[in-house]
């Protein structure tokens, strides 16, 4: 049995999609900063690993009513207000230019000491060409293919500058040296890119990558974030996904609180909208019963990704129950100072090919 990883998704009001008419602020407090940072405070001081924050270029048949604020940006300013918390924002690869997405994850990483990740997304909706001025990328394959040629675009531009590029000598008015940045000649099926990057290498190198086999392969991320229906699905998939250093179980949750039961809970957002079936492992219950599962699962995966019902009502009883009690029983740790989300998950440091090769 080893010790888990435990992010935490922190978009919008929670997992279910009315879960805003339980939350314990309205709908426009997801555009409140006050309300960003207590979260991210919360979290961090209750010994998370990392959040995601959930994204996508459209508005789709998410459960918020008032929209969201990019996750980039969200994590932006969490960066501000933390410390130790890993960062790790959705960002769709879908008609998204890898260029763009490559300096704002490296800015990420620079303003967060280290502390960034990036959950590869996709867009199915052929709607966002239209935003895009981009044929319509549909089926799977093409997702696939996309999310792969972006993926490798990123990670070259991430090395395209070697560690030690920047000079910054002010008695030479030298900024960097340039035989350390390199471009990388990209050609692929989707994207022709030369570089070199704008932004220097990120402090991790290259920050953490989270993506679904199902849309990337496995080989290619760092962390796989599987899905199962139960632990026998997820122990299933978790071996397929062996190729990735490491695997995370999506677990959607529903706890007792001292109000009303998760199941309570659950009937009550049920009477507005279904908790639709993605797959995924769920749990209804009391606190023990979570921590009895987690233990579980932390024989066949690294780290678990939760989706709580309702962030405002899930999120105390994890913090007070959950979390202490994995920490007591050697089943999770939280992240230690000064450590990037790489070292915090035991992942090795990123090498640069142009450093190795002389590129």
């Amino acid at each position: 049995m080893t010790s888990l990883a435990v992010a935490l998704e922190i978009d919008g009001a929670g997992a279910h999609p009315a879960a805003w008419r339980r939350a314990a602020h309205p709908p426009s407090g997801h555009f409140d900063p006050g309300r960003l940072r207590a979260l991210g405070e919360t979290v961090e001081r209750s010994g998370f690993t990392a959040v995601t924050l959930e994204d996508d270029l459209l508005p789709g048949p998410a459960p918020e009513p008032a929209g969201r604020i990019g996750s980039l940006e969200r994590a932006a300013f969490l960066a501000e207000v933390t410390s130790v918390l890993g960062l790790v924002p959705v960002v769709s690869m879908t008609y998204t230019e890898p260029f763009h997405v490559s300096s704002a994850l490296a800015a990420l990483d620079h303003l967060g000491h280290g502390r960034a990740g990036w959950v590869v997304g996709s867009t199915e909706n052929p709607a966002a060409a239209l935003a895009w001025d981009r044929p319509a990328v549909t089926g799977e394959a093409a997702l696939r293919r996309e999310a792969a040629d972006a993926l490798r675009v990123v990670r070259a531009l991430w090395d395209s500058w070697e560690d030690d590029a920047v000079v910054r000598d002010v008695t030479t008015s030298r900024y960097l040296d340039r035989d350390r940045v390199h471009y990388i000649d990209f050609v692929g099926e989707t994207y022709s890119v030369k570089g070199p990057a704008i932004v220097p290498r990120p402090p991790q190198g290259n920050p953490v990558v989270f993506a679904a086999p199902e849309l990337v392969d496995p080989a290619d991320a760092d962390v796989a974030l599987i899905s199962g229906r139960d632990l026998t699905a997820v122990a299933a998939a978790s071996s397929l996904a062996s190729a990735a250093p490491l695997r995370f179980a999506e677990v959607e949750v529903a706890l007792d609180t001292e109000a009303h039961s998760g199941a309570e809970r659950v009937a009550d957002l049920a009477r507005h909208a279904p908790w639709a079936d993605r797959g995924r492992l769920r749990f209804v219950g009391d606190a023990p019963g979570f921590v009895r599962l987690l233990a579980d699962l932390a024989r066949t995966v690294d780290g678990v990704r939760l989706h709580p019902l309702v962030l405002d009502e899930d999120l105390p009883t994890l913090a007070r129950s959950v979390l202490p009690r994995l920490r007591a029983e050697r089943l999770a740790a939280a992240p230690v100072p000064g450590q990037w989300l790489r070292s915090t998950l035991g992942l090795a440091a990123a090498t640069n090919p142009f450093a190795t090769t002389g590129g």
